[in-house]
């Protein structure tokens, strides 16, 4: 009897079990309150794709709005076009690769110079040489260009003093005279992402602060709202994002003060400091020792410590000697490096402010590229961090992302994007994407 109540107890436990299948529920997706129907990037080089120190067909095809736009035909998303380089040019600019390894473990990157998309060089009077490239005549949806800053945007004559912006505009340098604002507004659309304003403070820093300037905040907070402003005149939805630390990149963390000293002090166990012309104030300099905040760029020519150098006090080592500092192009110093910070701090107030007051998603770069570099990040069981080469986030520029870095980044803009508008866009798998090419 025992065991014949036993067997009726299994027998119920199973019909029971039988009676509660779990429901799998899959997110049905969805547009939320936004319209993806046409979706346009505006931008500059993170948005074109850029990699490697240069433009190319691939960098291209893996550009982060790229990546979002074939996400967003999941929620009614339409076609976004690129103006790819064509096969037979694919090297576009031309960029590095990876070829090697020194035997003390540095790189060896080398430049491709085969097919190119460069079709001449254009002198402009009181500007310099600027490169020209072949022409794209189709449609476009991501108009990320190269070296653009918020400052630009309403300059009628920049068409003709970047090669990137005048290879998507029907003129010839020295001709044009379409502002980027007017054309990245010139046809319809529902939805934007914009990430300009990375380069108001980026191309001062990558030259050391000598060879370009900060874009001062109360132009770049006017010409920013004129910008949304501009994006949102028919009531289009958007993303945007703030900008990073550009000084947490691996082109100012790779070469280091301690690391020039320590190579020096293996020859010469008496030298006791590298010396910079660092700035003071305003536009003064003095040469004084480098210390570990003042942070060497990543093309810094490290087999020039040393050399002799002529002064009025004779041959003396560069780099060595107060009368010798590395010259300014190839440092951010600690004062410049603040000045910087300071200048970010600002313009990253300005973008979400305006777009707190439009109603926009907000990507925060600065915060999440930030704890990139600080704790690394593991997402799709792949685990990436903002050291140079190794860790798979950036390219072998030391600024711009590998496929890996731009897959990460179009996620947190489809985060953004899903978590303002009630939008279901799906993400991609990170696992998909490759950090750097290894020979």
């Amino acid at each position: 009897m025992k065991l014949f109540r036993h067997y009726i107890y299994v027998v119920a436990g199973l019909l029971l079990l039988g009676a509660c299948k779990p429901e799998i529920h899959t997110i049905k997706p969805s547009s939320g309150s936004a319209d993806f129907s046409r979706y346009i990037a505006v931008g500059n080089s993170l948005t074109a794709g850029y990699a490697d120190g240069g433009l190319y067909r691939s960098g291209q095809l893996v550009s982060y709005p790229s990546i979002m736009g074939k996400q967003m035909q999941a929620v009614g998303g339409g076609t976004f076009n690129q103006p790819l380089f064509s096969t037979d040019q694919a090297n576009g600019s031309g960029y590095l690769q990876l070829t090697g390894f020194n035997a003390d473990g540095t790189p060896i990157t080398t430049p491709v110079t085969t097919d190119l998309a460069i079709r001449g060089i254009q002198t402009i009077p009181g500007f310099g040489n600027v490169t020209l490239y072949t022409k794209y005549t189709g449609d476009i949806e991501n108009y990320g260009v190269p070296g653009i800053k918020l400052l630009y945007i309403t300059a009628p004559s920049y068409g003709n003093l970047n090669g990137f912006f005048e290879r998507l505009l029907p003129g010839n340098s020295p001709t044009n005279t379409t502002t980027y604002l007017d054309f990245i507004t010139a046809k319809k659309f529902t939805f934007f992402s914009n990430w300009l304003g990375n380069n108001d403070a980026l191309l001062y820093a990558t030259s050391g602060g000598a060879g370009d300037v900060l874009t001062p905040t109360d132009q770049f907070a006017f010409l920013y709202n004129l910008l949304i402003n501009s994006l949102t005149a028919q009531g289009q939805k958007g993303v945007v994002g703030t900008i990073p630390d550009v000084t947490s990149v691996p082109y100012f963390n790779t070469i280091t003060v301690g690391a020039i000293l320590a190579g020096v002090q293996k020859l010469n166990p008496a030298a006791k400091a590298i010396y910079i012309n660092a700035l003071v104030s305003g536009t003064t300099y003095a040469p004084r020792a480098a210390t570990a905040k003042d942070l060497i760029i990543l093309t810094f020519p490290t087999s020039r410590i040393g050399q002799p150098v002529s002064t009025p006090y004779g041959n003396l080592p560069y780099g060595l000697t107060p009368y010798t500092p590395i010259d300014n192009q190839y440092v951010l110093d600690e004062t410049e490096a603040a000045l910087t910070e300071t200048y970010v701090q600002s313009y990253n107030s300005t973008i979400k402010s305006i777009a707190a007051a439009k109603g926009l998603a907000v990507f925060d770069a600065y915060t999440f590229l930030n704890n990139i570099k600080q704790n690394g990040l593991v997402v799709d069981g792949v685990s990436v961090n903002s050291n140079y080469i190794s860790g798979g986030l950036f390219s072998l520029d030391g600024i711009h992302l590998t496929p890996r870095g731009y897959a990460i980044v179009a996620n947190e803009f489809i985060k953004a994007t899903n978590a303002k508008y009630g939008s279901s866009i799906p993400l991609v798998n990170i696992s998909d994407y490759n950090g750097v090419k290894f020979p």
